[in-house]
């Protein structure tokens, strides 16, 4: 997809479409379509910081944007993960204007943008539009809660087999772009951990790494493999999108 007005992109196949946009009913959707803009997401691309105004929503098609959290030290962990069955920057649409977290480009990809104001303007014209909101900040709380837990409770091979499986949710593929140092981050573990939990995983014949590609050899054993906080996730995000047809493969997250 090139830059350009989002008439441009229309065609697209829902299938690869955001599917928050994807979910509104045309006359909705027409409230922000003319002012929506196809911009590339690149990876290690911050679009915004803690604290920072919120300028622009982003509806992403591809790739995936974490939501981290930033110490002193400089050290970072997930918070919250954005793909085609999200948005970031939404709560612009309520009237807050600064941002809480970093948001960061893990994987490459592109998405929908546009402008907090126009995007708040057609909030305040649709009730459809209201209600993704209101039910995508549910989600985006019971993530938040499930994955305080998770972190809390679970070990770190049952995280990393949560955070692989969604993670191809976002991608939809088999292959996953992304280096042992830059999941760690994520993880908030030591990249030797880490190192030492993924070659469980290919050992097993879950995953292959290589050269900074994380391959899904054996999603069914994965799922096995991952804690419950997966299918909890999972769970709340096809109830959001319960008027959709949902896909029972990595796409549908």
């Amino acid at each position: 997809m090139s830059n350009g007005a989002y008439s441009a992109i229309r065609p697209i196949d829902l299938g690869k479409l955001n599917r928050c946009l994807a979910s509104l009913p045309a006359k909705d959707l027409s409230l922000i379509a003319p002012h929506l803009r196809t911009v590339p997401l690149e990876r290690g691309a911050m679009l915004h910081d803690a604290g920072d105004e919120l300028e622009h929503v982003y509806f992403p098609h591809s790739g995936m944007v974490c939501r981290v959290a930033v110490m002193r030290n400089g050290a970072t962990v997930e918070t919250v993960t954005v793909g085609r069955a999200g948005i970031l920057g939404f709560t612009a649409g309520f009237g807050s204007r600064r941002a809480t977290s970093r948001a960061v480009v893990q994987i490459p990809g592109e998405a929908a943008r546009i402008a907090a104001s126009q995007f708040q303007l057609a909030m305040r014209e649709s009730t459809a539009i209201r209600d993704l909101i209101v039910g995508y900040n549910d989600l985006m709380l019971a993530q938040i809660q499930q994955l305080v837990a998770c972190n809390a409770l679970h070990y770190l091979e049952a995280r990393l087999s949560r955070w692989l499986l969604h993670t191809q949710d976002c991608v939809d593929g088999d292959v996953i772009p992304l280096t042992q140092e830059s999941l760690g981050q994520m993880l908030g573990v030591r990249r030797t951990t880490l190192t030492v939990v993924a070659r469980l995983l290919q050992s097993a014949g879950m995953i292959r790494y290589r050269r900074g590609l994380i391959h899904i050899i054996n999603r069914a054993k994965l799922e096995e493999n991952a804690c419950e906080c997966y299918g909890v996730i999972r769970q709340h995000t096809d109830r959001l999108f319960s008027g959709l047809p949902l896909r029972t493969g990595p796409s549908a997250a």
